[in-house]
């Protein structure tokens, strides 16, 4: 059972108890239910007994109205209001003529809306009549943002004859991506792996009956490149792995400039191959609290991608600084609890590339996204570095960031942590001069 029908279950005794309620109150309307949660609430002190007296306080009803059935009826709309204002869904109910008689606080935050989600306060709106004709009626509302997102709004009468509609909305935005995201990872790994393997098939097939060594030599070499790249995306899908769940984390103090040293170090002679240099502007003495190897694979990624995604006669500028910042800023943090402020570093990897469109800033981190999959199958990649660069971030109570122009470049930030007070850095050669 969805979470919309148990809602919809409990709008049937809510309305029940609205209806016993307001009869015994000899025909009131139900617009003496607060419409939104800044209305005043008299708390459980409004219906607790006097301990002098032993009589029930009075509560919202008419004074002198101080039957145990009326003090439970009124505990029993309290109940379903402080319910109702903790949920993440939206709900709006309406009374027999269609007037609106409650909305909880997230509902009430999108008619006040001044961005997309005033289509999904509009829905719920239009779906209104439908449901005070007796119709249960179902819309869907996707908002292609950024942030895209998907809403679900289902109006219904209230049950038994009782007069009155509600409408509830769920946001499904998460429920989407993710299915989207499992979707492309399967699409995606098949098609990372089927195409290697089948080239290797077919580079076998010609090399078994071909005579001309030269050519045996220049299919073979093809070969290695192929295995090479299946070795490739699995140890990648390793190295997420592990990250993702922090298996083997090892947290230490370490030095920035020693760390992007070994980065630039995994790249070996790619940079010059490519005619791309790296500069590096790291001042000296910069320490962060990490885990060595997993940091390291991710400045290594985002190092990789800007010389693989720039141009010849270009440079890759590295650059790391310390600022204060607050956790209230983090956007991918995972700290937690109220906003403290800290010192964090933060690393930057420019480029003058290709740069990344606004419609794909959103999906880069997802495994095997690719923004031009012709480039990537030319340049070698696999699609999870940036996959693994977001996982190290989290793993590390801090966030990457993205700032990128189509044709101009592109420049992502890794906000980390600085070492805790009364530790030393653990410095390692190799750093950049």
């Amino acid at each position: 059972m969805n979470v919309l029908t148990v809602l919809l279950a409990a709008a049937a005794v809510v309305a029940t108890a609205l209806a016993v309620h307001f009869a015994r109150r000899g025909g009131a309307t139900p617009d003496a239910v607060p419409s939104t949660s800044s209305s005043a609430d008299p708390g459980p002190a409004s219906a607790a007994a006097d301990p002098d007296s032993g009589a029930a306080a009075p509560g919202p009803e008419a004074a002198g109205d101080a039957s145990p059935a009326a003090v439970e009826e009124h505990l029993m709309l309290e109940r379903f209001r402080a319910v109702a204002e903790q949920l993440e869904l939206a709900v709006v109910v309406w009374d027999g003529v269609g007037d609106e008689v409650y909305r909880n606080p997230v509902a009430g935050a999108m008619a006040a809306s001044r961005d997309s989600q005033v289509l999904v306060a509009a829905a719920i709106e239009e779906l209104r009549d439908d449901a005070l004709a007796g119709r249960t009626v179902r819309r869907d509302v996707d908002l292609f943002g950024p942030p895209a997102a998907s809403f679900v709004v289902l109006a219904s009468p209230f049950p038994s004859g009782l007069p009155g509609a509600m409408a509830v909305v769920e946001d499904r935005s998460l429920q989407r991506r993710t299915e989207t995201v499992r979707r492309d990872f399967v699409a995606n790994i098949s098609h990372e792996l089927k195409t290697p393997i089948g080239a290797l098939g077919l580079l076998a097939e010609t090399l078994r009956d071909e005579p001309d060594a030269d050519v045996v030599r220049r299919l073979a070499d093809r070969m290695v490149t192929e295995a090479d790249r299946i070795a490739r995306t699995v140890d990648d899908l390793l190295e997420l792995s592990a990250i993702e769940f922090g298996e083997d984390t090892d947290f230490e103090d370490l030095d920035a400039r020693s760390l992007i040293g070994e980065a630039i170090s995994r790249l070996g002679p790619a940079p010059a191959q490519a005619r791309v240099d790296v500069e590096v502007d790291v001042p000296v003495d910069l320490i962060l609290h990490g885990d060595r190897r997993q940091l390291v694979s991710a400045l290594f990624n985002l190092l990789d991608n800007a010389v693989k995604y720039s141009p010849e006669e270009s440079d890759v500028v590295v650059r790391a600084s310390l600022a204060e910042r607050t956790a209230t800023e983090m956007v991918a943090g995972t700290s937690g609890g109220p906003p403290t402020e800290q010192q964090m570093v933060t690393i930057t990897v420019a480029d003058h590339g290709i740069g990344v469109g606004r419609r794909d800033l959103d999906r880069i981190f997802e495994r095997f996204y690719r923004v031009d999959r012709a480039r990537s199958r030319r340049t070698g990649g696999t699609g999870l570095g940036l996959a693994i660069v977001r996982h190290v971030a989290s793993n590390h109570g801090g966030e990457v960031l993205v700032e990128s122009t189509e044709g101009v470049g592109t420049t992502f930030s890794l906000v980390l942590p600085v070492a805790r007070p009364g530790r030393s850095a653990t410095p390692t050669a190799g750093g950049p001069s």
